[in-house]
């Protein structure tokens, strides 16, 4: 074995685990996402569609929003305390001021494909309702918080040993 072996096997295995780390972040970030979902489109429908007179008939925007925001603190306790654990920022404000940033931007992206289905292209049912919130802007803006939940948020070092 030449002596530029060592090296470069290393680095795959150093490749490779961090790998293997990303994948398991993203398990996890799905699996807390995947209940930040059922919050959100459950309260979404709740509010704009249950009942005889529903709470926000007729508002669908406002409906995202209330729904999200419940959805967001949801998210941000699992992804702080389960999926970013490592990564936490010891200031809690200010890690929470910069998560909530970072979800009103995923939120305007998912606003902006539900309002541009809802009031340019006039598709208003129900089904439309959830697919331009709910599929499109949600996979759109859950692109851009993993993002940047890695690149901004969750970006404090654990020391050695404590990870």
């Amino acid at each position: 074995m030449s002596t530029t072996a060592g090296p470069q096997v290393r680095s795959q295995g150093r490749l490779r685990a961090a790998a293997t780390a990303l994948v398991g972040q993203l398990a996890k970030f799905g699996v807390v996402g995947g209940i930040a979902y059922v919050v959100d489109v459950g309260l979404f429908n709740l509010l704009s569609y249950v009942g005889a007179a529903p709470l926000l008939a007729g508002q669908p925007l406002l409906a995202k929003v209330v729904s999200t925001g419940a959805a967001t603190v949801v998210a941000w306790l699992g992804n702080r305390y389960w999926t970013f654990r490592h990564n936490r920022r010891p200031d809690v404000t200010r890690e929470f001021v910069l998560y909530l940033i970072m979800c009103t931007i995923g939120l305007l992206i998912s606003l902006t494909c539900l309002w541009v289905s809802h009031y340019v292209l006039g598709f208003t049912s129900v089904l439309a309702d959830n697919v331009a919130a709910n599929v499109v802007g949600l996979a759109a803006g859950t692109a851009f918080r993993f993002w940047a939940y890695k690149r901004f948020v969750f970006t404090h070092q654990a020391e050695p040993g404590l990870a």
